[in-house]
């Protein structure tokens, strides 16, 4: 139906050894999908492993869901933009977060201190960059360009490639209403983690008031084909590691979420249990109702059937992630096309 949002598929990062998709991401271009997106915490990183799946493809998107903010200067991510446009005849889709506290300043050893600052200021640099109409310049506190305490040999500089496209879609990851609301005013689109798809515009809404025509909201849902128990069991897993353990206790933007979606207690309780190291307890603590609400688990009829609820909504492009095999591909994308 017209009312449905655009489907793709949401890789996400390697947990363990190398995880290669192509079967998957080919079966996906075969049968219509439109967008595959690849994410980084602290290993595999996102750029290498779409410009992998970009050169066995011809037609479906390429994005990057998402690249972290801390992990390169804007003027890098720009050119790997630049880079994976061009090769793949225009197919590219940055997307950008700006990651928490623990990892940007614990791994990647960068300050994490007023995060929409940086955020706008990186966005505008990395903007500069791929128009290519002049020398790029940022006056900014926190991405100055020339560096101003170095030699005093910096120039400003213009990329010596002509872009594909002289603007390269940015969608924003974020959860928090400010971050949501700064998506809105400087991004092409808005990357939500967790989302209820009735409660966008209850949750959401003032912080998307004042989002352009054409705005693109891609959502990614977590898919678990099996019956419904064991279907819940596993589904709570990463939610309860996302509550628990990514964020620190003082600052967990999941945690909040979760909060913001009506789980506020149950989310405290799973934080508590995962922090105290009694992982099984706090998986099991995880609702059943916030599981249903964000994600698509049970048998795969019961999922067609709770597709539904994403029609006629804000999203504009719906990302299935744990999705691998053939027939789930297909049966998605027959369910949202009839």
């Amino acid at each position: 139906m017209a009312d449905y949002p655009a489907i793709g598929l949401n890789l996400g990062y390697w947990t363990r050894g190398p995880e290669d998709h192509t079967a998957t991401v080919l079966a996906a271009e075969r049968l219509g999908y439109d967008l595959v997106v690849t994410a980084e915490a602290y290993g595999s990183d996102a750029f290498d492993t779409l410009a992998w799946y970009g050169a066995r493809t011809t037609r479906i998107g390429l994005g990057t869901a998402v690249a972290q903010i801390p992990a390169r200067s804007p003027a890098a991510t720009a050119m790997h933009a630049l880079t994976l446009d061009a090769l793949s005849g225009g197919r590219f889709m940055l997307g950008l977060g700006a990651s928490g506290p623990q990892v940007a300043e614990g791994w990647y050893g960068a300050p994490f201190t007023k995060p929409l600052a940086r955020t706008r200021e990186y966005v505008d640099i990395v903007r500069q960059v791929i128009a290519r109409r002049g020398p790029v310049t940022s006056d900014g506190p926190h991405y100055p360009l020339p560096y101003p305490d170095g030699t005093g040999l910096g120039k400003p500089l213009k990329s010596i490639v002509t872009p594909v496209r002289e603007r390269i879609p940015i969608l924003l990851g974020a959860e928090g209403p400010k971050n949501v609301a700064l998506a809105a005013e400087i991004g092409d689109g808005w990357l939500p983690l967790f989302i209820d798809p009735e409660r966008v515009e209850e949750v959401f809404g003032s912080s998307l008031a004042d989002r352009p025509v054409g705005f693109e909201i891609a959502a990614t849902v977590s898919v678990v084909v099996d019956d419904l128990p064991a279907a819940m069991s596993v589904a709570k897993v990463p939610l309860a590691f996302y509550i628990g353990g990514m964020g620190a206790r003082e600052r967990n933007f999941h945690l909040d979420l979760i909060g913001r979606l009506g789980f506020a207690d149950d989310a405290a309780k799973v934080q508590e249990l995962f922090l105290a190291g009694r992982r099984a307890e706090a998986i099991a603590a995880v609702p059943d109702e916030l599981v249903d609400a964000i994600a698509l688990v049970g048998p795969i009829d019961r999922i067609v059937e709770r597709l539904d609820r994403w029609r006629g909504g804000p999203v504009t492009t719906l990302l299935f992630s744990g999705v691998r095999d053939e027939p789930t591909l297909r049966r998605l994308a027959e369910a949202m096309r009839d």
